[in-house]
Formats: C-alpha cells, sequence, structure tokens
C-alpha cells in the first residue's frame, strides 16, 4: 500500500514535465497571436514557392540570351519583361532568389553554429581560456570587413559555398558574445551547481542545462543572422563581389539595373529591390515576434 506522503512526493515530478510543455505551447501561441509574426511566415513562405517550386511550373531558359527582346517590357510572353541580353527577366528572379535564401540561411546556421560553440566554450570554462578567447573576438572585429573581402575576391574565384564561409566566418562573433553573456548568468544557477556536485563534467553541462536555456535567445538571433547574411549578399553582388555572371542573384540584378534606371525600365529594377525588401521584412518580423513571445519583459508589456 503507497501511503500518502509517498504520492504526495510523487504528484510534483509527474506535473513538471507537463508545466514546462504548457509553457512552450503558450509562448508558441503568443508567437502565433503577433500579426507580424504571420506576415513573415507568410512572405518567407510565398518566396520559397517563389524560387523553387516557380521554375518547376514556369519553364524559361534564364541563361540564354536573345537579342531580338532585349529591354522589352512585361508582357505575355515576358511577364517580367527582359534584361538588356534578352534573357527572361522572371526565370532570373527565381534562380536568383535561390542562391540569395540558400547563401543566406546556410551563413546564418553556420554562424549560429561557430557562435553558440565559441560562447558555451568560453563562458563555462571562463578564467584565463575565457579572457584569450575574448580577446581574439575583438581582434576579428576590427579587422575591416571590406578589406577581408577585398582580398579574398582577388584571390579565389567566389563560389556560393565560399561566400557562405566568408559570410559565418565576418559575423559569428555577435553571436559568441551574446551566448556567453547568457553563459555567465546560467552556470551560477542552483541546478548547475547541483550537476558539477554530482559529478557532471563540462560537456554534459553545456549540453543537457547550458544548450537547452540559451536557445531561446539563439532562435531569436539566428532570424536577424538570416537577414544580415541575405542583405550581405545583396550588398556583395550589388559591388562586384558576389558570384560572376551569368550566375543570378537579387543583389547583382539589382546593380546591373541601375545603368537603364533612366531609360525608362523599370522592370528591371523594381522586382529585384522589392524582393530583397520583403525577405529582410519578413525575417525581421518573425525575429522581432519570437522575441516578444520567448521574453517573459516584453510579452508582459505587450
Amino acid at each position: 500500500m503507497i501511503s500518502p506522503k509517498l504520492e504526495t512526493q510523487d504528484t510534483p515530478k509527474r506535473e513538471k514535465p507537463i508545466q514546462e510543455k504548457r509553457s512552450v505551447s503558450r509562448e508558441w501561441r503568443a508567437f502565433w497571436k503577433n500579426p507580424l509574426a504571420r506576415f513573415g511566415v507568410a512572405g518567407i513562405i510565398f518566396l520559397v514557392l517563389f524560387t523553387f517550386i516557380g521554375p518547376l511550373l514556369y519553364h524559361a531558359n534564364a541563361y540564354q540570351p536573345n537579342l531580338l527582346y532585349t529591354l522589352s517590357p512585361p508582357s505575355a510572353r515576358f511577364p517580367l519583361g527582359t534584361d538588356s541580353l534578352g534573357r527572361d527577366y522572371l526565370s532570373r528572379m527565381m534562380l536568383g532568389g535561390q542562391l540569395s535564401l540558400e547563401v543566406g540561411f546556410a551563413a546564418a546556421f553556420m554562424t549560429t553554429v561557430i557562435g553558440v560553440i565559441w560562447g558555451l566554450t568560453s563562458g563555462l570554462i571562463g578564467g584565463a581560456l575565457d579572457s584569450f578567447m575574448m580577446r581574439l573576438v575583438d581582434i576579428f572585429i576590427a579587422i575591416p570587413s571590406l578589406f577581408l573581402l577585398l582580398f579574398v575576391d582577388s584571390v579565389f574565384r567566389p563560389n556560393a559555398i565560399l561566400l557562405v564561409i566568408i559570410i559565418a566566418v565576418l559575423s559569428w562573433f555577435g553571436v559568441a558574445r551574446l551566448v556567453r553573456s547568457e553563459v555567465l548568468s546560467l552556470k551560477r544557477r542552483d541546478y548547475v551547481e547541483a550537476a558539477r556536485a554530482l559529478g557532471a563534467g563540462n560537456w554534459r553541462i553545456m549540453i543537457q542545462h547550458l544548450l537547452p536555456n540559451v536557445m531561446g535567445v539563439v532562435i531569436v538571433n539566428a532570424t536577424f543572422q538570416v537577414a544580415d547574411a541575405i542583405l550581405t549578399v545583396a550588398a556583395l553582388s550589388f559591388l562586384g563581389l558576389g558570384l560572376p555572371p551569368p550566375t543570378p542573384n537579387w543583389g547583382e540584378m539589382l546593380s546591373s539595373s541601375m545603368s537603364y534606371m533612366f531609360q525608362n525600365a523599370w522592370w528591371l529594377i523594381y522586382p529585384p529591390g522589392l524582393a530583397i525588401l520583403m525577405v529582410e521584412l519578413s525575417v525581421n518580423f518573425i525575429g522581432d515576434a519570437l522575441r516578444q513571445a520567448f521574453d517573459p519583459r516584453l510579452r508582459k508589456s505587450a
């Protein structure tokens, strides 16, 4: 026969995970109730369908020049017109979006992974290693990004993988600092001290106790990293440091269309500019909504 005392002791242990699950679902419900979150998710879904599903439905050669139709305005044959070489602009918008989104999300993922590992290690171990790792971060931040980009562009032939690596190498410092600051406050909590007293090593504490508690901050920051990476790709292409022609991307298309601004070729300027604006707004809206949903102080004020 089980005593009432044991029943009362067992009851909180069974209810604890249920309460945590409800808390997480409440935060996601708060996220979805935010109008900005729904606008951002809808924008990302539209762009993914446009860039990845669109080429399967709209069959046109994005690389074949056709000098008979140079700078043709939008029509039934060319829904977004043609560029200076007579290439179908709608198909180039689709392929250019694929590159921009793939590089942006891949660079944001690599940036987040490097920054989280660096920040967790530095904050948890502390001491001389923490000081050394943070001084390296300060040194990397002091290096001008444009100088490094010019150097890499002059030495290597740019490709998508190299572009992802370059953006990640130049962007993980802020993530590392953010994660380290969170770890410095979390590692003094009672559950971390109890785990260490029970013999848990640094690796186990990092994976089981610290990483789950910083994931909210990391996810929010990752959304902004996606926006920054896509904008960096567009800026590099606009400056002529991106992927070489004929590979299309929105930044390169916007840059090449600027020379036709005074020839009333508006269809060359607005589509890539609006696409870049839309993906930036969508990702930033999602990041703001996530921050409001997972930050208790912002949720209460809202």
